[in-house]
């Protein structure tokens, strides 16, 4: 009598431990990501130009030097540069010695190079400062990126359209199926940033990604009458939103 005793009450507890592990169950959800972008024309670009000078009297390199940097900023700022926006970025002085030579570090001459940053506040005076740099005394081209004074406000547009562009596949996802999405229940930001295909030049190419939004921003690509056409930048976000599914 004691053993069947035992055996009626657990029977009878299943079912009730069945219905609280539906109780815990949580909300079904459907998981999905949001990318876009947006298509910018640029209004400035950043230049970073390269003087190198060498020479065995140290006084003398440095004259030289002196001389060459000297016509570099002239030209730029009769380009219509602002002092503001000229900075010498760096300065290295080193001696070079015989490679054929190791042993006996027979030398060759004293090398100066220095690096000098140039903001370009309008994009359309790009070709004409880079001539006349070039002319004054320039012999490298560092970089030249191209950007836009309002990328906080473009990062923000395109992180809205990101989350648009979320909910809109999770609708679509979810009427596939027959059911409803209901209220977010977490939003992680993903990527975001811009990329300037200009950037590839100088071995220093952005991150290709891809989207399901794309806006144009601006008036155009602004392209000159000079060989270099700004083009556009890419502003780009990406979101992955939780959502329930009612």
């Amino acid at each position: 009598m004691k053993t069947h005793t035992l055996a009626i009450v657990l029977l009878s507890a299943l079912p009730s431990t069945g219905a609280a592990s539906q109780e815990t169950a949580g909300p079904r959800t459907i998981t999905v990501t949001g990318d876009a972008e947006i298509k910018v024309v640029p209004d400035q670009v950043v230049l970073t130009l390269g003087i190198l000078s060498a020479n065995k009297d140290l006084t003398e390199l440095k004259r030289q030097n002196d001389a060459r940097v000297k016509r570099v900023l002239a030209a730029i700022a009769a380009a219509g540069v602002a002092t503001n926006d000229v900075q010498t970025d760096y300065i290295d002085l080193e001696p070079e010695f015989d490679q054929q030579a190791p042993s006996r570090r027979v030398l060759v001459a004293y090398v100066q190079r220095t690096t000098v940053v140039v903001t370009l506040r309008d994009v359309g005076k790009f070709d004409p400062l880079l001539t006349a740099a070039l002319l004054a005394g320039v012999e490298y081209i560092h970089g030249i990126d191209f950007r836009t004074t309002q990328l906080r406000k473009h990062r923000d547009e395109a992180r809205a359209l990101a989350v648009k562009a979320a909910k809109e596949k999770a609708v679509a996802l979810a009427a596939e199926l027959g059911q409803k999405v209901g209220k977010p229940r977490s939003i992680q930001e993903g990527y975001n940033g811009w990329y300037s295909s200009y950037r590839s030049w100088w071995g220093r190419g952005g991150q290709m990604m891809s989207q399901n939004v794309s806006q144009s921003a601006g008036d155009g690509g602004g392209a000159g009458a000079g060989p270099i056409a700004p083009g556009t930048l890419s502003v780009r976000a990406n979101v992955t939103i939780v959502f329930e599914i009612e």
